[in-house]
């Protein structure tokens, strides 16, 4: 992209030319923004959902924008939500003749990977929801094959080996790793994975950012897999559950980092409605202390990535289990699963001394050439039944 302020500031030197889509674009360089110039027409914002505290959804036009956004923006300010779920000012249009004029700013600009991925996220799933309307996902969960016991699973492993139950994920890539396996086939990771002893799989179902699907879930649905299944997807809207569990899914992954405390709420009322486990993602003291107000949640995963930077340490879910937090998990019988940056032996033994009693693991296992051999190098031995 080039940068800029000014029609007139552009230098002829500086003009970038390119096609895309039949529209004409361009642009210029500067400091504090971007500037595209391109023919097409005036696009249509979106319609934001707010959901009530009753359960029902309203519609806030969107000819309110400002309005609208300030709102979303108010009430993540007060959680300590940092991650912005929709573009706070949408984008800056101007119009000289045909051109049409975008001015990207920090109000309509992601500022780190987990911003652009939810606010993709965001996108694909209206489009998803046109085609599946939420009355044909219903239907589709009545015929479903019933849900599995996601923490059962957990707990089990947990009593059997003495050590934290393994979450493993079915993963291809990564935004901050890249592909992570060339020879990627699902299902036969998943086998590997359950003969290895994996108590659950995760399985990455966003494509745009992981190259994962749904049909990769669906694949390890009905190829046998026993283990119970975690749809691993950047969840912003109660349809993407009904579609998680249509699909096969045995839990889903709700991160507080983009969810508000009543949505957090919500979908885990769902959630239990339509058979589902949540396991809610938290990364820092705030939002450990916001879920732990939350009645009813079983299952909290503390990941030692900060999303934002992509940063990793592995002495956060000590952190995050110590004190007055630690005594209040107990207290409320909550499992908690060590995420990200759980390489050997040791990172297991220092994670699960600090309160675990399951690991999400995916980078670690699935770059082997033999998965299986992987999760016993992880733990140090065969976990295997």
């Amino acid at each position: 992209m080039m940068r800029g302020t000014s029609l007139d500031s552009i230098p002829p030197s500086s003009l970038n030319r390119t096609f895309q889509d039949s529209r004409f674009i361009f642009g210029f360089k500067s400091n504090s923004s971007t500037l595209i110039i391109n023919s097409s027409h005036r696009p249509s914002l979106p319609c934001l959902r707010a959901q009530q505290s009753d359960g029902s959804a309203t519609d806030i036009p969107p000819v309110e924008t400002k309005d609208r956004n300030l709102q979303v923006e108010e009430v993540s300010s007060r959680q300590g939500i940092r991650i912005r779920r929709r573009p706070p000012t949408g984008p800056s249009l101007h119009y000289v003749g045909p051109f049409q004029f975008r001015l990207e700013n920090e109000g309509n600009t992601p500022r780190n990977i987990l911003e652009e991925i939810v606010w993709n996220k965001d996108v694909e799933v209206d489009q998803m929801k046109s085609k599946k309307p939420l009355y044909t996902l219903r239907k589709a969960i009545d015929i479903a094959p019933p849900p599995r016991d996601f923490i059962g699973a957990l707990m089990a492993s947990y009593s059997r080996t003495g050590m934290p139950a393994l979450i493993a994920e079915v993963k291809k890539a990564s935004p901050s790793r890249g592909v992570l396996r060339e020879n990627f086939d699902p299902v036969e990771i998943a086998k590997a994975y359950e003969k290895g002893g994996a108590a659950c799989l995760s399985v990455l179902t966003d494509a745009k950012y992981f190259q994962g699907s749904f049909e990769n879930l669906e694949a390890i649905r009905n190829a046998g897999v026993t283990c119970p299944l975690l749809c691993k997807e950047f969840i912003v809207d109660a349809w993407q559950l009904y579609y998680a569990r249509a699909k096969g899914a045995d839990a889903v992954l709700l991160i507080a980092s983009i969810l508000p405390d009543l949505d957090i709420k919500y979908m885990t009322k769902i959630c239990k409605m339509i058979g589902l486990t949540a396991l809610v993602e938290v990364h820092d003291e705030n939002e450990m202390d916001r879920v732990l107000e939350i009645d009813g949640i079983q299952l909290i995963g503390i990941n030692n990535r900060n999303l934002e930077t992509f940063e990793v340490d592995i002495s956060n879910t000590k952190k995050l289990l110590e004190g007055a937090r630690g005594e209040k998990i107990r207290q409320k019988d909550i499992v908690v699963v060590g995420e990200s940056g759980l390489f050997t032996p040791a990172d297991v033994a220092y994670v699960q001394d600090a309160g675990v009693k399951a690991i999400l693991v995916g980078e670690s296992i699935v770059k082997q050439k033999d998965p299986t051999a992987g999760i016993a190098e992880l733990f140090g031995k065969d976990i295997s039944a």
